[in-house]
C-alpha cells in the first residue's frame, strides 16, 4: 500500500500561545487522530524553528561541514509536524489531509514516501 507524507505548514507562533486556543487546536488534532487512526502511521509535532540546526557538507562527502542555527529557510509559514499515512493512493492520502487541523490554519503539502525494494527478498 502506498504511504504519503503529509507535511503540516503553519505560520510560526510569536511568544506564548493562549492556553484556550492551545486547548482547541490540540482537541482538534486528537479529533483528526482518532478519525484517522486506521491510516496514520506515524508522526509528530516539531519543535519551533528557533531550535533547528541546518548542516551542509560543502565540496561533497568528506568535505567542510558548515553548522548554522535555525532552519534552511526563512520564511512565513514553517514546517511544524507531519503524519504517515498509509493509504490506497493519492486521492485517499489528500482526503485525509484536508481533515488535518493545520489545513484550516495554513497548508499540507501532500508527498509520496519512495518506497525501496528489500535487498534480501
Amino acid at each position: 500500500m502506498p504511504r504519503y507524507a503529509a507535511l503540516i505548514y503553519t505560520e510560526e507562533a510569536d511568544g506564548e500561545v493562549d492556553p484556550e486556543v492551545r486547548g482547541q487546536v490540540m482537541a482538534e488534532y486528537t479529533e483528526f487522530g482518532e478519525n484517522a487512526a486506521q491510516v496514520i502511521a506515524g508522526g509528530d509535532a516539531l519543535h519551533p524553528t528557533s531550535t533547528a540546526t541546518t548542516i551542509e557538507v560543502k565540496g561533497g562527502r568528506g568535505g567542510e561541514l558548515v553548522i548554522t542555527d535555525g532552519p534552511f529557510a526563512e520564511t512565513k509559514e514553517v514546517l511544524g509536524g507531519f503524519y504517515l499515512l498509509d493509504v490506497a493512493d493519492l486521492d485517499e492520502a489528500i482526503k485525509w489531509a484536508q481533515q488535518i487541523p493545520g489545513a484550516w490554519y495554513g497548508k499540507i503539502e501532500v508527498r509520496p514516501i519512495m518506497e525501496y525494494p528489500d535487498p534480501n527478498e
